[in-house]
């Protein structure tokens, strides 16, 4: 495979491998599309993600986030943002899933939930072959042609009625290494959002929809400018009515909990709603604290949407887009259905049930699932609480969220099971994204690096605070770590078989592993020094 595309549109070069198929994705016009971004932008992104770096510092050495005094007015303002289009205004049950994956793809828009998140990010292995591959999946969905033959001969094609379309780019920390911008790697967030909407705007709202989008991983409303400048600045190269990209923003960082306000307003032409993501917001919370001893978490499976300071923030979050007409979308249920035995998949399911309707009768306008299979059970629970489209309009006048409810340390015991988990679910996730699989099952849940990330800073945490001890009373020290860490990629081996063992990357994924945990320097996001070992 030859690169033709590089010689013909300055200022940018394709290190990967352009293929047939992949050349009508990184054709001269979309690609000359993609330096106009990337140099609007790319000064602006570097310094938002330098101001990230200026605020952990300032976490680090002891202070606490807080409401912005300065940005008081918009807080207190009347205003509501632009509008809501008709295939998003029933978002009850939403399905995610990994966009480079052509019959997961395919299986998520026909699982009968309203809306499909196809994944860039965290679901996603940011393998050069998956991110392009996500790109023609994108497109051969919207254009109603793609399929899917499995070696065992099955085919697979979409259903008449499927789920709207919503995609979610990499967040602003990742950049994408296989292409060149003036001789720097360009924004994985530029790349993923700008070839998608050269490609489908126009044939999206041919079809009486729109390009719709998720985005991850904000931690200011600055950053939200950010997005809303490149929406406004692609929508005019390409000719489109401003206020046509729809947005919804995931709350998973803490930090954006005290700013949703002002990220709503930021995107207020542009944004239907925000999603709770319960994962990344609990290892955002862990990261942002890290060097804080008091700060310290129980078990995972511990730290549950009942603990005061998630409660808090789903209640806010639900608060803050109601009074703007906008819509809250509750979080994943991480929960898979568990095959040949038939009292843990029940026991499963009712835990999804529960959540759901907690999330339901809380105020939320829909819901996320990792499987085809919760679909239905969801679907049911909104049904029966929400008869509606959605419930923007009910509203919690009387809740008053403070930082100290936002930032209350979750109680609990820290196990040696707990910590046992936390290592195997490390490793196993690692290795299958080394592989290019970014959505995993493991121990009967789907894992993404959201996850991953909590797993992985628990252990780094637990190890350098000595709050962090088991509940037998032993420190967890590099040491038993270690020790654990044999003893689990052992268990992980006696289960797979020593051939699928020796094929697969287990152990370059315990050196990540390892060198995550050991490392004093804390790393913001395992997917970023992972990133090296992908192709």
């Amino acid at each position: 495979m030859n690169n033709p595309t590089n010689q013909q549109v300055e200022g940018i070069l394709v290190t990967g491998p352009i293929s047939p198929e992949a050349a009508a994705i990184l054709s001269p016009d979309a690609l000359s599309f993609l330096v106009k971004l990337s140099r609007a932008f790319s000064d602006t992104r570097e310094a938002l993600l330098h101001k990230r770096v200026e605020r952990q510092t300032e976490f680090d050495a002891g202070i606490k986030p807080d409401y912005l005094p300065e940005t008081a007015h918009i807080r207190n303002g009347d205003w509501t943002i632009l509008s809501v289009p008709h295939d998003l205004q029933d978002r009850r049950v939403e399905i995610t899933g990994p966009s480079g994956d052509r019959k997961m793809v395919i299986n998520a828009l026909n699982s009968g939930a309203k809306a499909f998140m196809a994944d860039f990010e965290d679901a996603n292995s940011p393998t050069w072959a998956n991110t392009i591959q996500g790109q023609i999946n994108m497109r051969d969905a919207i254009n109603r042609t793609i399929d899917y033959v499995s070696p065992e001969g099955k085919t697979y094609a979409l259903r008449d009625q499927i789920a709207t379309l919503i995609v979610r780019p990499r967040g602003w920390h990742l950049d994408e290494k296989h292409v060149l911008v003036d001789g720097k790697p360009i924004s994985g967030s530029l790349f993923d959002f700008g070839l998608y909407f050269f490609h489908n705007a126009k044939t999206l709202l041919a079809k009486d929809s729109g390009p719709y989008f998720y985005l991850p991983k904000l931690e200011s409303h600055l950053e939200a400018r950010l997005w809303n400048d490149v929406f406004v600045l692609a929508q005019a190269e390409l000719g489109i009515p401003q206020g046509t990209i729809k947005a919804t923003v995931l709350v998973e960082t803490i930090l954006a909990t005290f700013e949703m306000d002002e990220i709503l307003y930021e995107l207020r032409d542009h944004i239907v709603g925000m999603n709770c993501g319960r994962w990344d917001y609990i290892f955002s919370y862990i990261k942002k604290f890290r060097n804080h001893p008091e700060v310290i978490l129980p078990d995972r499976s511990l730290v549950t949407m009942t603990a005061p300071f998630m409660e808090a923030y789903t209640l806010l979050t639900i608060q803050t887009c109601h009074r703007r007409k906008a819509h809250a979308i509750g979080g994943m249920a991480a929960q898979i259905p568990i095959k040949n035995d038939a009292v843990a998949n029940e026991e499963a399911m009712q835990k999804v049930k529960a959540d759901k309707q907690r999330e339901a009768r809380n105020g939320h306008d829909g819901s996320w699932v990792a499987h085809p299979g919760l679909v239905p059970i969801v679907e049911q629970v909104f049904d029966e609480i929400m008869p509606t489209t959605n419930q923007v309009d009910k509203q919690i006048p009387n809740l008053h969220v403070t930082a100290e409810d936002l930032l209350r340390v979750p109680e609990g015991a820290i196990t040696e099971n707990g910590l046992r988990t936390n290592i195997s679910v490390s490793i196993q996730y690692i290795e299958a994204w080394l592989r290019g699989s970014g959505a995993v099952p493991i121990f009967h849940l789907m894992e993404d690096a959201a996850t991953a990330e909590i797993s992985r800073a628990q252990i780094w945490q637990w190890i350098r605070h000595q709050k962090g001890i088991l509940a037998d009373g032993r420190n967890v020290t590099m040491e038993l770590v270690t020790q654990l860490g044999v003893e689990e990629l052992g268990k992980i081996k006696n289960t797979i078989g020593e051939e699928s063992f020796a094929s697969g990357k287990y152990q370059v994924a315990y050196e990540i592993f390892g060198n995550l945990i050991s490392n004093d320097q804390f790393e913001d996001f395992l997917t970023v020094p992972g990133y090296a070992y992908l192709n």
